[in-house]
């Protein structure tokens, strides 16, 4: 026997632990004193030319990819899009607001167009101001359901009743935009402004399960909103004047008021 001969038997030997039988199984030696089943995938793969399989390579199980929350594309975007549709929205009311409550001609004279009481420009000034307080508060979702449920009336309101008294596309295309703008904003909207129910399935899989305080104690996550909120409703009072001189020439257009 040679020695190749003799460290082949060895390496055998350590392969089948020594025990030989039908019920054995067979296993190969790998050519670096290992041995291994042919079940078992074999290490040298990659360096054959062949694909290693691992359990990291392997789909989970259960798990389906989203073609549109999966995307990385649409990830980055979505919070782009709903920030911009948000911050359109918050805008229009704080401005709405500030014009209600001052009673600038422009409000006055729509509502008694549109026929709504007197009493109404108040009543929608103040739910303006606290709309959009509620829409840029963090968390808090279900304040925000009554925010957003409420400029939805407000504004598809205003298009239903322009459109009842045939006026044209100018009066009832801005309500109609910022309604659109507001359901995109709701849709949008991260998963600590939303109930748990409302929440994508795709993330509520993905995502660990965490109990949401529905009422936010941190300072820092204030200060953004709060400075957004200053910063709106401090350039409506300071434009307001140049608002109602070119909502005047508006009315007068539209042919509500007479110069």
């Amino acid at each position: 026997m040679t020695w190749v001969t003799a460290c082949h038997v060895r390496r055998s030997r350590r392969c089948l632990g020594g025990v030989t039988g039908p019920s054995t199984p067979k296993r190969v030696a790998t050519g670096k004193g290992c041995c291994i089943s042919p079940d078992t995938p074999n290490p040298n793969a990659r360096q054959q030319g062949g694909p290693v399989h691992t359990t990291a390579n392997a789909p989970a199980a259960g798990r389906t990819a989203d073609p549109v929350t999966g995307s990385g594309t649409w990830k980055r975007l979505r919070p782009i899009a709903f920030w911009t549709a948000t911050l359109i929205i918050v805008g229009e009311l704080a401005a709405g607001s500030v014009w209600t409550l001052a009673t600038i001609d422009w409000i006055e004279v729509q509502a008694a167009h549109l026929g709504y009481p007197h009493y109404f420009p108040y009543i929608s000034g103040v739910a303006q101001v606290a709309a959009a307080i509620a829409i840029m508060a963090p968390r808090l979702p279900l304040v925000k359901e009554w925010a957003y449920a409420g400029t939805g009336f407000l504004w598809t309101g205003a298009v239903i009743f322009h459109l009842t008294l045939g006026d044209g596309p100018k009066t009832w295309l801005p309500p109609l935009m910022f309604a659109i703008f507001g359901a995109i904003s709701w849709a949008l909207r991260p998963a600590d402004r939303r109930f748990p129910e409302t929440r994508l399935p795709q993330r509520a899989a993905a995502e660990p399960a965490v109990r949401m305080r529905s009422w936010e104690t941190r300072p820092r996550a204030w200060a953004l909103p709060v400075a957004v909120l200053v910063i709106m409703f401090t350039a409506s009072i300071a434009t307001l004047p140049a608002a109602d001189a070119i909502t005047r020439e508006w009315a007068v257009e539209y042919g509500w008021i007479t110069d």
